[in-house]
């Protein structure tokens, strides 16, 4: 299972990458997108991928009953997952004003709009 979401892993990087560096600014906020789900998706791999019960201890139980599940990976994506959800709100108004303003989604573009 390791190995198919490596390769998931790879594809999320890489249609991320290649949509980043396209001149449309739309394409780039999915891009971001894109690399922020292959980072959650390293991070879930990285944490190990078994079954495990709550990481809970019943009262007055000293030791666990199963395996429980390692927590420290699902906080990460947690986390992670609000700030991307930030980050790409921020562009998307960021885009929209930048839209309003020139006229245009082409990065191209907006180069011949810088004044010296």
């Amino acid at each position: 299972m390791e190995v198919v979401l490596a390769i998931v892993i790879g594809f999320l990087y890489g249609g991320g990458l290649y949509l980043m560096m396209r001149r449309n600014l739309i394409q780039l906020i999915i891009g971001l997108g894109l690399l922020s789900h292959g980072a959650n998706l390293l991070i879930f791999t990285a944490g190990g991928l078994r079954k495990g019960g709550a990481p809970i201890l019943a009262d007055g139980e000293k030791v666990f009953s199963t395996i429980p599940a390692d927590p420290l990976p699902q906080a990460l994506i947690l986390t992670s997952i609000v700030i991307s959800f930030a980050v790409t709100a921020f562009a998307l108004v960021l885009f929209l004003r930048t839209y309003q303003t020139v006229g245009t989604d082409d990065v191209d573009e907006l180069k011949e709009t810088e004044t010296e």
